[in-house]
């Protein structure tokens, strides 16, 4: 199975392409990719992005989808408002589910997207998504309000933004609490889906983690509510295990490959 994400790329590798490609490795799918911008960055923030350009990242969707057999989309972070516009009319003609993940700020809190790219994405990106998987402060900039303070806020928050069209997966992370919550909104129902909160400074590249994880087993055949479920187990035992990684001095990823490398090393 091949799965495929259109996302910047992290230097460190903690986030963006590289935890994508982690991801779909570690849950049995062959990754490809198409680099949306490069940026330079640590464990400790971002210190500079630089977009690819509409053309170019075209080329690579075209190049990936003439040859290989891909089965999910996920969409990372895409910070120009040519590029969305271009993704949208390529992938309205591509048959497989699509995971957006509207990245706009990093977890070292330094903003991604221009503010005039956040209309653009919500306009043209949610027409061609399965699924958007926005945090609590993505949520908010995307409906034009504050962040939810609330999993009641957040259920609210979720079918408002699901009235656009695509299934809604809002993560709560950035509440506080014993247990992290997200709510999952399909077809005008919302469930909430909890895991213990884990105490660690390292959670680069959760979000992105969590939606390549869906996209993986999208593109493994599982329907949307099996693979959002799957995603945030995986999330939850990769947070949890982020601990043994000594990766900076900052914010470090969480651990992609914690069931595999823990088989490796018991042998």
């Amino acid at each position: 199975m091949i799965a495929l994400t259109i996302a910047g790329s992290d230097s460190g590798g903690g986030a963006g392409i590289q935890a994508d490609l982690k991801t779909f490795a570690a849950l049995g799918v062959y990754g490809a990719s198409v680099v949306t911008a490069l940026t330079a960055q640590n464990t400790l923030g971002v210190q500079a992005v630089h977009p690819v350009s509409a053309d170019f990242v075209a080329a690579q969707l075209t190049s990936v989808l003439s040859d290989l057999d891909v089965r999910a989309i996920k969409i990372g972070m895409v910070a120009d408002v040519a590029v969305i516009d271009r993704l949208a009319e390529m992938l309205a003609a591509v048959a497989v589910p699509v995971v957006l993940d509207p990245v706009m700020v990093a977890a070292s809190g330094d903003r991604l997207v221009p503010e005039h790219a956040v209309a653009m994405l919500r306009e043209r990106l949610f027409g061609v998504a399965t699924i958007v998987t926005p945090n609590l402060p993505e949520a908010g900039v995307l409906l034009g309000e504050a962040s939810a303070t609330s999993v009641e806020a957040m259920e609210a928050q979720a079918l408002r933004l699901a009235e656009r069209g695509p299934a809604v997966l809002l993560k709560g992370g950035h509440m506080t609490g014993r247990d992290s919550v997200d709510v999952l909104c399909v077809g005008g129902r919302t469930e909430r889906l909890s895991a213990p909160r884990i105490a660690t400074r390292n959670t680069h590249g959760t979000g992105c983690t969590l939606s390549s994880a869906i996209a993986a087993s999208l593109a493994r055949g599982a329907t949307l509510v099996e693979a959002v479920r799957t995603a945030k187990a995986y999330i939850a035992a990769a947070i949890a295990a982020a601990d043994r990684l000594s990766v900076g001095r900052g914010h470090g990823p969480v651990h992609h490959f914690h069931a595999l490398w823990d088989v490796a090393s018991s042998r």
